[in-house]
């Protein structure tokens, strides 16, 4: 039986609670051996946290959803719609979910967005140590495009790619 995924935006300070405690327990348990459990906190209470959250949403910065595969939440999804491209600043899949065709689902629903705003193309970064994800996404299609290395303060970096995913619109 095919699995359905679909998403859900997140409004309300119940579901950002949700986010904020999937996204402790994916990134604690995938990046803690990638980038070492000090960044990691400091990159959950500065990007993942609640107030972090709750100011995305306010600020219309970040549309949130969460991530459901048959009626079970499973991981969530941050987008930011541009005005040419999707930028897909987030995607976490729970590990017990992760292997299922989920996140390509889920990437699927998020080109849906994007072509429904007439957008060229879908972006990303990505660790450039996060090699599974890598491949992963070059599966669905995404490509290398460029290198990243950003500041993100207390002395951290975030060393990415951007990986692109051109849309026929």
């Amino acid at each position: 039986m095919p699995i359905k995924v679909t998403l859900q935006r997140v409004l309300d300070i119940d579901q950002i609670e949700i986010v904020e405690k999937i996204a402790t327990e994916i990134w604690t348990e995938h990046y803690t051996s990638i980038i070492g459990r000090a960044q990691v906190q400091y990159m959950l209470t500065k990007f993942q946290s609640k107030d972090a959250i709750k100011n995305d949403i306010a600020n219309k910065a970040v549309h949130y959803y969460l991530i459901y595969s048959s009626e079970k939440i499973v991981g969530y999804a941050g987008i930011k719609i541009e005005e040419t491209q999707l930028f897909l600043s987030k995607i976490y899949i729970l590990s017990s979910e992760r292997g299922k065709g989920i996140g390509s689902k889920s990437i699927e629903l998020i080109k849906d967005i994007a072509l429904t705003n007439k957008l060229k193309n879908i972006y990303l970064t990505v660790n450039r140590n996060n090699i599974k994800t890598i491949a992963s996404y070059q599966k669905m299609g995404f490509t290398i495009s460029g290198e990243i290395c950003a500041d993100i303060g207390e002395g951290y970096v975030m060393d990415d790619f951007k990986m692109e995913l051109e849309l026929i619109v």
